[in-house]
């Protein structure tokens, strides 16, 4: 999900622990099975921490190599338009949103990954074919700065339909839906909740409002966004912002000083249920030292450290989560979801009429 690293941007930590390779040594990539250098492409939120990669780099015997590529959109489309030469082995950070471009793209080889039985049936999406392993979950929803709203004696959003409030005019920002993967999640949700003949009528409603759209979710949270660590250093005036419900455990947890509770809320009626997979490129290089890493992407080491790198919940039966991180970002209890055939089917066109309404 990407789209989760104000805690690098709005904290100043780094996250990303690996080291970013644009390519192989020629004695790396110079044969599939000789090769001890595997190569992961994601978007920016990816994160992990140095002990856990250790672990696996020495169990397995390979060298992990990273490759962070923007916002989960951007990547995703850059790896469908270097599919015949990828950049890397795997690519992790596609969605249920954007699934159906990738798959549909061939962007990926099966492979059932080992100890795939341990996750929910629920996150597998292409279980009949195993192109995409479930890796995480999250849920897209607005956030609201807290001071602003005591500040206002203004009660904050609850629902889609209080986005739309004169009280709540100019105070919105969210991502290009074409571009970002939570601004397409935000869209998918108005989707679900209005239906096919309704979610366009409620976003003219949100643009009369003075809903503000920025091309990514760095740059709306940490830059526009009153309520982040950094939207406070940059004076930001928008104290609604389309993050994730994952997003106030990570104000607290990285904060400096530690706040004793979260600066920053969520709409909990503005949700919309995001899954992201790993898969094994159709052109990768290194095809069992991709497999290895998928392996090693659901095995419960990984899985119970994501919480607090990538801020995300993990998919495999009994990996625990950190209380700090249920405490501030528990999971929306009623998400709206969609099924991915309907997004497939209508994705596109929805971008499409959302750019020409809101962006013209």
């Amino acid at each position: 999900m990407h789209t989760r690293t104000f805690v690098a941007a709005a904290v100043g930590l780094g996250l990303v622990t690996l080291s970013a390779c644009g390519a192989e040594s020629s004695d790396d990539s110079a044969s599939n099975s000789g090769s001890r250098t595997v190569t992961l492409v994601s978007h920016d939120s990816w994160a992990v921490s140095k002990s856990v990669l250790a672990g696996f780099e020495k169990e397995s015997g390979y060298k992990v190599e990273v490759l962070t590529d923007g916002d989960a959109g951007q990547a995703v489309n850059k790896a469908v338009l270097t599919k015949d030469n990828p950049q890397g082995d795997v690519f992790f950070g596609v969605d249920n949103t954007l699934l159906s471009r990738a798959l549909d793209n061939g962007l990926f080889q099966s492979y059932e990954a080992k100890g795939l039985d341990q996750v929910g049936s629920a996150y597998q999406l292409d279980s009949g074919r195993h192109r995409v392993t479930p890796v995480d979950y999250g849920d897209i929803c607005v956030n609201y700065d807290k001071q602003y709203f005591a500040d206002h004696k203004l009660a904050p959003p609850a629902t889609f339909a209080d986005l739309v409030k004169p009280a709540y005019k100019n105070l919105l920002v969210t991502e290009n839906a074409s571009t970002s993967s939570p601004g397409l999640g935000f869209l998918l949700g108005t989707a679900a909740r209005y239906g096919d003949d309704g979610w366009e009528g409620y976003w003219k409603q949100l643009k009369a409002n003075g809903v503000k759209v920025v091309d990514g979710w760095e740059q709306a949270y940490n830059e526009e966004f009153s309520g982040s660590a950094g939207g406070k250093k940059a004076k930001a005036d928008r104290p609604l912002v389309v993050s994730y419900a994952s997003s106030p455990p990570a104000e607290v947890i990285y904060g400096d000083p530690k706040p004793s509770t979260a600066p920053t809320g969520v709409a909990t009626g503005t949700c919309f249920r995001q899954v992201e997979f790993a898969g094994l490129l159709s052109n990768a290089r290194n095809s069992a030292g991709g497999k290895a890493l998928i392996d090693f992407l659901i095995t419960k080491k990984f899985q119970e450290d994501m919480p607090l790198n990538m801020f995300v919940y993990p998919v495999v039966k009994g990996a625990s989560v950190p209380p700090e991180f249920t405490r501030y970002g528990p999971a929306a209890e009623d998400p709206e979801t969609m099924d991915p055939a309907k997004i497939a089917g209508h994705r596109d066109q929805w971008v499409k009429s959302w750019t020409s309404l809101v962006l013209k």
